[in-house]
Protein backbone atom coordinates (compact mmCIF):
# COMPACT_ATOMS: atom_id res chain seq x y z
CA UNK A 1 0.00 0.00 0.00
CA UNK A 2 1.36 3.39 -0.97
CA UNK A 3 2.03 5.86 1.83
CA UNK A 4 0.31 9.23 1.71
CA UNK A 5 2.57 12.25 1.41
CA UNK A 6 2.69 14.67 4.28
CA UNK A 7 1.04 17.89 3.05
CA UNK A 8 3.35 19.98 5.24
CA UNK A 9 6.99 20.06 4.22
CA UNK A 10 8.12 21.02 7.74
CA UNK A 11 10.17 18.35 9.48
CA UNK A 12 11.10 20.01 12.79
CA UNK A 13 10.75 23.42 14.46
CA UNK A 14 12.76 25.24 17.11
CA UNK A 15 10.03 27.22 18.90
CA UNK A 16 12.34 28.10 21.78
CA UNK A 17 14.51 30.26 19.50
CA UNK A 18 11.85 32.99 19.19
CA UNK A 19 11.69 33.22 22.98
CA UNK A 20 15.46 33.20 23.55
CA UNK A 21 16.66 35.49 20.71
CA UNK A 22 15.85 38.57 18.67
CA UNK A 23 15.72 37.01 15.19
CA UNK A 24 16.89 39.34 12.43
CA UNK A 25 18.26 38.02 9.11
CA UNK A 26 16.81 34.82 7.65
CA UNK A 27 18.75 32.44 5.41
CA UNK A 28 18.21 29.01 3.93
CA UNK A 29 20.96 26.41 4.01
CA UNK A 30 21.29 22.87 2.74
CA UNK A 31 22.57 20.03 4.90
CA UNK A 32 25.28 17.50 4.16
CA UNK A 33 23.67 14.24 5.31
CA UNK A 34 24.46 10.55 5.30
CA UNK A 35 22.04 7.93 3.97
CA UNK A 36 20.77 6.72 7.34
CA UNK A 37 20.08 10.33 8.36
CA UNK A 38 17.80 10.91 5.37
CA UNK A 39 15.81 7.77 6.22
CA UNK A 40 15.46 8.89 9.84
CA UNK A 41 14.38 12.38 8.76
CA UNK A 42 11.71 10.87 6.50
CA UNK A 43 10.47 8.94 9.55
CA UNK A 44 10.40 12.20 11.56
CA UNK A 45 13.03 11.30 14.16
CA UNK A 46 14.62 14.77 14.32
CA UNK A 47 15.09 17.30 17.12
CA UNK A 48 16.58 20.76 16.53
CA UNK A 49 15.45 22.39 19.79
CA UNK A 50 18.98 23.03 21.09
CA UNK A 51 20.73 23.45 17.76
CA UNK A 52 22.92 26.35 16.72
CA UNK A 53 25.48 27.11 14.01
CA UNK A 54 29.22 27.61 14.45
CA UNK A 55 31.67 28.97 11.91
CA UNK A 56 35.00 27.18 11.62
CA UNK A 57 37.64 27.45 8.86
CA UNK A 58 35.34 29.48 6.63
CA UNK A 59 32.54 26.89 6.78
CA UNK A 60 29.30 26.64 8.77
CA UNK A 61 28.37 23.61 10.89
CA UNK A 62 25.13 22.70 12.66
CA UNK A 63 25.63 21.56 16.26
CA UNK A 64 23.11 20.25 18.77
CA UNK A 65 20.69 18.72 16.29
CA UNK A 66 19.72 15.12 16.97
CA UNK A 67 18.72 12.63 14.29
CA UNK A 68 17.84 9.31 15.90
CA UNK A 69 18.79 6.32 13.73
CA UNK A 70 16.18 3.79 12.68
CA UNK A 71 16.69 0.22 13.90
CA UNK A 72 16.69 -1.23 10.39
CA UNK A 73 18.39 1.71 8.63
CA UNK A 74 22.10 0.97 8.79
CA UNK A 75 23.58 -2.19 10.17
CA UNK A 76 27.09 -1.70 8.82
CA UNK A 77 27.63 2.00 9.69
CA UNK A 78 28.10 3.40 13.18
CA UNK A 79 25.38 6.01 13.64
CA UNK A 80 26.11 9.11 15.74
CA UNK A 81 22.85 10.99 16.41
CA UNK A 82 24.64 14.13 17.68
CA UNK A 83 27.06 14.38 14.77
CA UNK A 84 28.21 17.82 13.57
CA UNK A 85 26.63 18.43 10.17
CA UNK A 86 28.03 20.78 7.54
CA UNK A 87 25.75 23.50 6.20
CA UNK A 88 25.82 24.18 2.48
CA UNK A 89 25.92 27.93 1.89
CA UNK A 90 27.25 30.15 -0.87
CA UNK A 91 30.56 31.94 -0.26
CA UNK A 92 28.87 35.35 -0.19
CA UNK A 93 26.38 34.17 2.45
CA UNK A 94 29.19 32.69 4.53
CA UNK A 95 31.15 35.94 4.37
CA UNK A 96 28.18 38.00 5.60
CA UNK A 97 27.59 35.54 8.45
CA UNK A 98 31.25 35.55 9.46
CA UNK A 99 31.36 39.35 9.44
CA UNK A 100 28.24 39.81 11.54
CA UNK A 101 29.09 37.10 14.07
CA UNK A 102 32.68 38.24 14.65
CA UNK A 103 32.15 42.01 14.68
CA UNK A 104 28.66 42.64 15.96
CA UNK A 105 28.16 39.87 18.52
CA UNK A 106 25.45 37.94 16.72
CA UNK A 107 24.87 34.21 16.89
CA UNK A 108 23.30 31.91 14.31
CA UNK A 109 20.30 29.77 15.28
CA UNK A 110 18.47 27.06 13.36
CA UNK A 111 14.70 27.58 13.60
CA UNK A 112 13.22 25.06 11.17
CA UNK A 113 14.07 22.01 9.10
CA UNK A 114 11.96 21.27 6.03
CA UNK A 115 11.82 19.55 2.64
CA UNK A 116 12.31 21.59 -0.51
CA UNK A 117 11.59 19.23 -3.38
CA UNK A 118 13.82 16.27 -2.46
CA UNK A 119 16.38 18.26 -0.43
CA UNK A 120 16.48 18.85 3.32
CA UNK A 121 16.88 22.54 4.11
CA UNK A 122 17.49 24.37 7.38
CA UNK A 123 16.14 27.84 8.09
CA UNK A 124 18.78 29.81 9.99
CA UNK A 125 18.60 33.27 11.51
CA UNK A 126 21.18 35.79 12.61
CA UNK A 127 20.11 36.44 16.18
CA UNK A 128 20.99 38.42 19.28
CA UNK A 129 20.35 36.91 22.69
CA UNK A 130 17.55 38.31 24.83
CA UNK A 131 18.10 39.25 28.42
CA UNK A 132 15.54 38.19 31.04
CA UNK A 133 13.87 41.63 31.12
CA UNK A 134 13.48 41.50 27.33
CA UNK A 135 11.73 38.13 27.65
CA UNK A 136 9.39 39.57 30.29
CA UNK A 137 8.61 42.56 28.04
CA UNK A 138 7.79 40.21 25.17
CA UNK A 139 5.43 38.21 27.38
CA UNK A 140 3.71 41.41 28.60
CA UNK A 141 3.27 42.67 25.04
CA UNK A 142 1.83 39.34 23.92
CA UNK A 143 -0.63 39.27 26.86
CA UNK A 144 -1.71 42.86 26.20
CA UNK A 145 -2.30 42.10 22.51
CA UNK A 146 -4.40 39.08 23.50
CA UNK A 147 -6.46 41.20 25.93
CA UNK A 148 -7.02 43.86 23.25
CA UNK A 149 -8.29 41.19 20.87
CA UNK A 150 -10.73 39.93 23.51
CA UNK A 151 -11.97 43.45 24.27
CA UNK A 152 -12.50 44.23 20.60
CA UNK A 153 -14.31 40.93 20.11
CA UNK A 154 -16.70 41.61 23.01
CA UNK A 155 -17.34 45.21 21.90
CA UNK A 156 -18.41 44.10 18.45
CA UNK A 157 -21.15 41.86 19.85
Amino acid sequence: MKQKKNPSSTIALNKKARHEYFLEDKMEAGLELQGWEVKSIRAGKVNIADSYVILRDGEAYLLGSQIQPLNQASTHVVCDPDRTRKLLLKKRELNTLIGKVEREGYTIVATAMYWKKCWVKVEIYLAKGKKSHDKRDTIKDRDWARQKERLMKHQQR
